[in-house]
């Protein structure tokens, strides 16, 4: 677990540094808001992912094991380059910034691909809700740290110094990965590049049900992803409070409260299953979008947000904790690295496709109507839990033995 916390960390690491950070470093240097738009395309790699995953199921490298190799080879390129970057001048260089941040985006994701498939083979079955906690926790952490932490450090000793704060946070998560254990079942990689390819797909595929259980995958956190997509314009233009309030609330406030979530949702998977905790859990991932509705209602009160951010991000950490479980348990071993990207970027098309639609919902029919709408969203993907109750049940030894 500590391994699996170490490695969410790391993988959260770099996030920041192609969105956030990076933005508000473009933007402090009075570069222009079309340059800073165009800066958002350097995270496409992260969608990306699924293209060369088989890769990383296919080859292993020769020193730490299959998944730990691609992990530390990933994490010391990502030092490097996280090291390197501010030493240009975005003002005179602002394409060289963009292709090695590019760069850093293609070797995080890479590292997520190896990340996620190593949790997968190493945490056995009862132990999944308690590594998913881990790993939401470790991610969330190592965001504030990038994000939040380097912001600040950036006002300090400058943006080189900042980064490179990052980047020997970075090694000290290599020495993690190096410290890892080893899966405790050994598993032969796919035996060629075709076969990492067509036999993930056709072992899935082959399964009772795989087409329920890739919708469950898109619709379970639909409607969480719905309200998430608007809420920050929400807080500021609907609401009228300042950045500040979101950054302390949000970043500060809500993300304790996303792990307190994780921790409990962890723990819910491992004490009632995963049929159980996916249900209630997804339940209460929903109804937690509605105090959102209610701070629309009530409006500029600073208390109410806090309430709002708190009870949302509890929810939404439960929710996540116990999807991680999902998504793990439905991956096979020997295809855990392709198997996973697959999956996740699944998840991630709600979140993609969403935020049009929602912009103009919300402009149309207001934002109590809008919030109430994300909340009835989120009802189908439970009712599926529901109908998909034995096959969910198969993917849980306990319940499967019983």
């Amino acid at each position: 677990m500590a391994a699996v916390l170490v490695l969410g960390f790391s993988s959260g690491l770099p996030i920041a540094l192609t969105s956030g950070t990076l933005q508000t470093w473009l933007s402090t240097l009075d570069l222009n808001l079309k340059t800073i738009g165009a800066a958002t395309l350097v995270g496409l790699p992260y969608t990306l992912k699924p293209l060369w995953a088989p890769l990383i199921d296919r080859i292993s490298l020769p020193w730490l094991g299959r998944r730990r190799d691609w992990i530390l080879l990933m994490q010391l390129g990502l030092a490097v380059v996280i090291a390197v970057t501010p030493h240009l001048d975005p003002r005179a260089e602002i394409q060289a910034v963009l292709a090695l941040t590019t760069l850093l985006a293609f070797l995080s994701a890479t590292q997520d691909i190896a990340v996620d498939a190593y949790r997968t083979d190493v945490v056995r079955p009862e132990e999944r809700g308690v590594g998913a906690a881990a790993t939401v926790t470790g991610y969330r952490l190592a965001m504030l740290t990038s994000g939040a932490l380097a912001l600040i450090l950036s006002d300090k000793i400058g943006w080189q110094g900042a980064y490179t704060f990052v980047a020997a946070v970075m090694v000290s998560c290599a020495i993690g990965t190096w410290l890892a254990p080893q899966p405790e079942r050994h598993v032969s990689p796919p035996r060629s590049l075709r076969e990492a390819v067509t036999e993930p797909l056709r072992e899935f595929l082959g399964r009772p049900a795989s087409i329920a259980l890739l919708l469950l995958v898109i619709l379970y956190k639909l409607g969480d992803a719905m309200a998430l997509s608007l809420s920050t314009a929400f807080i500021v233009k609907g609401l009228g409070f300042t950045a500040t309030d979101v950054g302390t609330v949000s970043k500060g406030f809500g993300l304790g409260a996303t792990i307190l979530g994780a921790f409990v949702g962890g723990l819910a998977v491992a004490q009632i299953g995963l049929f159980r905790s996916l249900l209630w859990l997804g339940l209460a991932q929903a109804i937690t979008i509605l105090p959102y509705a209610w701070l629309a209602i009530v409006g500029h009160e600073y208390y109410a947000l806090v309430a709002a951010i708190g009870i949302q991000n509890f929810g939404d950490g439960m929710g996540t904790a116990a999807f991680v479980a999902l998504l793990t348990a439905l991956c096979n071993a020997r295809f855990s690295a392709f198997q996973y990207a697959l999956l996740s970027a699944l998840a991630s098309l709600g979140r993609i496709f969403l935020g049009p639609i929602s912009g103009g919902l919300a402009d149309s029919v207001g934002w109590v109507p809008f919030f109430i709408t994300a909340f009835c969203v989120a009802l189908p993907g439970i009712v599926l839990v529901l109908v998909m109750k034995r096959e969910i049940e198969s993917l849980d030894p306990r319940t499967a033995a019983a």
